[in-house]
């Protein structure tokens, strides 16, 4: 079974009242694997937190502590290099920054697989 699914593969709204999204085999250690919006609902209200990552630098207290108002902080990206998209400290896409009435807003260009843990 094809564990990417594309949007338009979930199907319409759910339905309550079907079976949960995690369903232990008997004998098994390993769980079923969401196919449908239905299957999805149990965490549908589940707040996660979502951080976009323009870039990073490392610097030392002595030189936080100089700067001042309108200092420049460089990063390690480039100017048009992709930015990391996090859901939870787990880094889950790449994308790009784009203004959307007057707030920054991001395109998802890529969605990172996860490594089976």
């Amino acid at each position: 079974m094809d564990k990417n699914l594309e949007l338009d593969e979930l199907g319409e709204s759910p339905v309550l009242n079907e079976e949960p999204v995690l369903r232990k085999d008997s004998g098994s250690e390993d769980f079923d694997i969401p196919t449908s919006t239905s299957d999805l609902e149990a965490v549908y209200n589940i707040p996660v937190k979502v951080s976009a990552i323009l870039g990073k630098t490392h610097m030392k207290v002595s030189q936080l502590m100089k700067l001042n108002k309108g200092a420049i902080i460089e990063l390690d990206r480039k100017v048009g290099e992709a930015i990391d998209i996090y859901v939870n400290n787990n880094l889950v896409a790449r994308g790009e920054v784009v203004v959307v009435d007057d707030k920054l807003g991001i395109t998802m260009t890529e969605i990172i697989k996860s490594v089976g843990k």
